[in-house]
């Protein structure tokens, strides 16, 4: 059985919270949404907004962006690829410009979580580093050098 949320308890409607997004956002799905939270606050930097058992809202520097429970999306075209047991995050390069990866990665080591690549003067300009959340997504902090 699977616990959902009552959206009673949640910090504002849905449809207040669509009409904040602007430009690109992200949703990700997760299978535990609360575990995800400690990777997003301290190795990312973000500004929690609303986490429970289904959905968390994120926000850094102007961007914001989402995590959903897996069984939020029962009804979604995603479904298929869920019940597939497919490896998440495979292809995708998620970066977050302005967080300082030095910084990320010693909560990323606190946390436990695979650091890919410590953070590394590039030639291009920036300081990045690679990091692997609980659901496997790649994350590139980064700042200009």
């Amino acid at each position: 059985m699977t616990t959902k949320s009552n959206p009673d308890d949640w910090w504002m409607t849905t449809g207040e919270y669509a009409k904040r997004m602007k430009g690109l956002t992200m949703n990700l799905l997760y299978k535990d949404v609360m575990a995800a939270v400690p990777f997003h606050t301290e190795v990312l930097g973000a500004e929690l907004e609303f986490a429970n058992v289904d959905f968390a809202s994120f926000a850094f520097d102007g961007s914001i962006w989402m995590l959903h429970a897996d069984h939020t999306y029962d009804s979604h075209p995603l479904k298929c690829m869920l019940n597939a047991n497919l490896e998440r995050g495979i292809g995708a390069e998620i970066r977050l410009h302005g967080r300082d990866p030095d910084e990320a990665c010693e909560a990323a080591q606190r946390l436990g979580c695979t650091i890919m690549e410590p953070a590394t003067s590039k030639g291009h300009g920036t300081r990045e580093a690679f990091i692997l959340d609980t659901e496997g997504y790649l994350w590139v902090p980064d700042i200009l050098i």
